[in-house]
């Protein structure tokens, strides 16, 4: 099975299925995607998106986004919705190259995972309740993408360093992504050198903070996100293969 799926203008489409949870079962292929912004999507990527019967779109970023971007086109079957999980905003082409970056990102991160408990107990109920394919994005399919990813795989039993490793796969689109700002910034300067950078460093960050803070990944959802242990349990049922491979 291919991990990414080939877009023209979508840099960041990903499966992310084949992950072997501590139990020994695997994250079904097929069934839960990660991507970049889908407001891309058109001529041959629309007809390749169909292609998936991706039936659930998650879309996280802030309503503001949408409105000066667009969104996910829609069609029948298509189940929509936006919860932006973020509620600081930041432009990551300001951050001064001066500071830490990984460790500034995983900062960003843990206001997210402060901030956006109503959003972030939703998306994980829309994905344990997802009737067919689903896919979840942002803008570049990397910060807020790989927040939720990462709470997702955690619960479903995937080990960390294969996390983090999944979050460092979009270091292949950097330069696209970098590519894509330039065209959208003409005469701009990129100040950060960080940008579009994706080390597991940061997700490795991020999860010592979440479970420091809460004993477990597992512990910050039932505890401070508020989802009910059934969530989780559905989320293992739907997207863990139900014998070992």
């Amino acid at each position: 099975m291919r991990r990414h799926i080939a877009f023209e203008r979508l840099h960041n489409f990903r499966d992310l299925g084949g992950y072997r949870a501590a139990d020994g079962r695997a994250v079904r292929w097929g069934s839960l995607y990660r991507s970049d912004s889908l407001s891309k999507l058109a001529g041959p990527d629309w007809d390749r998106f169909l292609a998936l019967s991706v039936g659930t779109v998650i879309d996280l970023r802030y309503p503001w986004e949408i409105a000066a971007r667009g969104r996910v086109p829609g069609h029948d079957g298509l189940a929509y919705h936006n919860l932006s999980i973020e509620h600081r905003p930041y432009d990551q082409a300001e951050i001064s190259p001066a500071v830490d970056p990984w460790r500034h990102l995983a900062d960003r991160y843990a206001e997210v995972a402060f901030d956006g408990v109503a959003e972030l107990r939703r998306t994980l109920e829309v994905i344990a309740a997802a009737d067919g394919p689903l896919v979840f994005h942002c803008a570049s399919g990397k910060d807020r993408t790989g927040m939720v990813a990462a709470l997702v795989l955690s619960l479903l039993g995937v080990p960390e360093d294969v996390i983090a490793d999944d979050f460092a796969l979009t270091e292949l689109a950097t330069e696209r992504l970098i590519a894509d700002w330039r065209a959208a910034h003409p005469g701009r300067e990129l100040r950060w050198p960080g940008y579009g950078r994706a080390p597991a460093e940061v997700m490795r960050h991020f999860l010592a903070d979440l479970k420091a803070a809460h004993g477990s990944v597992e512990g910050y959802v039932v505890n401070a996100l508020g989802v009910d242990r059934t969530v989780i349990a559905d989320l293992r049922t739907r997207y863990l293969d139900t014998q070992d491979r």
